[in-house]
């Protein structure tokens, strides 16, 4: 009889699939030859509980286009064969692929941020507060 440890595992079960899926794919990723894929990389992987479904999340590097999805549809049912070769699950999940909207919505952010540290270097220094008080020359209040 096997003793089940008392220490609740690290991570949830579920946190476990999608890592395990994610890795599985973004590998054979690498070793598909079809050029529309060759600068897409798997960024997640949401596995439902159920096991039936999962959502795959994707970025292509500087590209936006219609034909990495139609390439990753047709690239499914081999990804999913592989991923039933390499991962024992009750299920094998149909593969939903999605662009990852947190590489984009990254870029936008960093673009804000660089306009607004070139808009503070671009403008004249601010002259002080006149209604603030004198600090100290000792350093206290």
């Amino acid at each position: 009889m096997t003793r089940r440890s008392s220490q609740p595992r690290k991570y949830p079960r579920t946190a476990r699939i999608n890592e395990v899926v994610r890795e599985a794919l973004a590998e054979e990723l690498e070793r598909m030859s079809d050029p529309r894929l060759s600068m897409v990389t798997i960024t997640g992987v949401d596995v439902t509980r159920d096991l039936r479904h999962a959502k795959v999340y994707y970025a292509a590097l500087g590209r936006h286009d219609d034909e990495i999805e139609v390439a990753l549809r047709k690239a499914a049912p081999h990804l999913r064969g592989v991923l039933g070769r390499q991962v024992r699950l009750k299920y094998l999940p149909e593969l939903e692929f999605i662009l990852d909207p947190a590489i984009e919505q990254g870029q936008r952010v960093e673009a804000i941020l660089r306009t607004i540290n070139q808009d503070r270097a671009d403008a004249p220094p601010t002259p002080a507060d006149p209604s603030a008080p004198e600090p100290h020359p000792d350093g206290e209040e």
